[in-house]
């Protein structure tokens, strides 16, 4: 039995997200979650998923969903990040079936500072549930993580209660994860609060299950946002194990992974660091800085392998009078650069176990 025998193509909220999760901790795997910013970077990450036959997560970040919906516009209220988030979302539902595969479209990030960006995209799940009977997104992440502890879980309470009846998954985070992503930085973040103790992930997971089972936890256990130099970045996945062997006793859970993690901060990460997270119950891992530069690459490479052909509309290595537009031609290069991202994205789908897997 594969996932498809159990959840249908396309986008998926819900039951069939938790369906999803269960289905990847039980059989060993995870599932990355590659941030977008564009059609063509959601593009890419859908066709490397098909061609492998495997679910992806594509979620979108404040500052990735105001480019989407383009940077001549104000953001100053979060309008160009929620128009962004919602278009984007709305374009994944449309373009998703195609590809025969389970989608899980998510927000990453939302700190307390971009709580309206959160409310923006919740009101439009709303009136999409109004519609539709399900959410316009499948999952929304709040990242509480430098509030105190007690407000973080009590915040995250109550955006869950009104997330659950509608279908919407909620991933958390507790503990910080250290390094720069998309204007907030934590890099001069104390060592120690890279580290989330078991007693506070028990505090998270009594408090939310109270609401729903429907939500993850993103640990921290040395997680960096970025790519470093080697011996920069000390994880400790063993960590998680922990956690999971304190929650299971407190709830005398049958399972010994009752809790559904999140790997933030896994760009540059070493392979076996990665399966042991998994082993200890990650489902969802981030991929961000890795499929920039990945993106980047076929672009770069392109241009400097048509050198010649791309210093003006006429004129190459060919002939004086010879045209270049089918090099500078968009559909082109931004090609190049869906396929080096679609590889990539493949990488972060084997070094979790994630391929054919529906």
């Amino acid at each position: 039995m594969g996932i498809l025998d159990i959840v249908p193509a396309g986008v998926i909220t819900g039951d069939d997200v938790r369906k999803v999760f269960q289905y990847a901790q039980d059989n060993g795997f995870a599932i990355p979650a590659v941030n977008c910013t564009s059609t063509s970077t959601i593009n890419a990450v859908l066709e490397a998923a098909r061609d492998i036959q495997s679910p992806i997560i594509i979620q979108f970040s404040q500052g990735g969903s105001a480019f989407f919906a383009g940077k001549g516009l104000p953001n100053k209220k979060q309008e160009a990040s929620i128009l962004g988030a919602v278009a984007a979302a709305k374009y994944v539902r449309e373009v998703a079936p195609a590809y025969g595969i389970p989608v899980i479209v998510h927000s990453d990030h939302c700190a307390k500072k971009l709580l309206p960006w959160f409310d923006g995209m919740l009101a439009a799940d709303e009136a999409y549930f109004e519609q539709h009977g399900h959410p316009l997104f499948s999952s929304h992440m709040l990242d509480l993580s430098e509030d105190p502890k007690e407000e973080n879980i009590a915040t995250c309470v109550s955006y869950l209660k009104k997330l659950a009846p509608i279908g919407v998954w909620l991933e958390m985070e507790i503990g910080i994860t250290g390094g720069e992503e998309d204007g907030v930085n934590n890099e001069s973040v104390d060592n120690a609060s890279l580290y989330t103790q078991p007693e506070d992930i028990y505090d998270v997971y009594k408090a939310l299950s109270e609401v729903s089972p429907n939500f993850s936890i993103a640990a921290a256990f040395g997680n960096v946002h970025g790519v470093y130099k080697p011996g920069n970045v000390k994880l400790h996945p063993e960590l998680l194990g922990k956690h999971q062997e304190l929650i299971a006793a407190k709830i005398k859970s049958e399972s010994n992974k009752p809790v559904f993690f999140v790997f933030h901060g896994g760009s540059g990460s070493e392979s076996d660091e990665i399966k042991e997270a998994v082993g200890y119950g990650v489902i969802k891992m981030n991929v961000d800085t890795d499929t920039q530069w990945a993106y980047w690459v076929g672009i770069k490479d392109f241009y400097e392998s048509k050198r010649g052909y791309l210093q003006s509309q006429v004129g190459n290595p060919e002939g004086e009078d010879k045209p270049n537009k089918k090099y500078y031609d968009p559909r082109v290069w931004i090609r190049e650069g869906e396929k080096t991202m679609l590889k990539r994205t493949q990488e972060a789908c084997q070094h979790l176990g994630n391929v054919n897997t529906l």
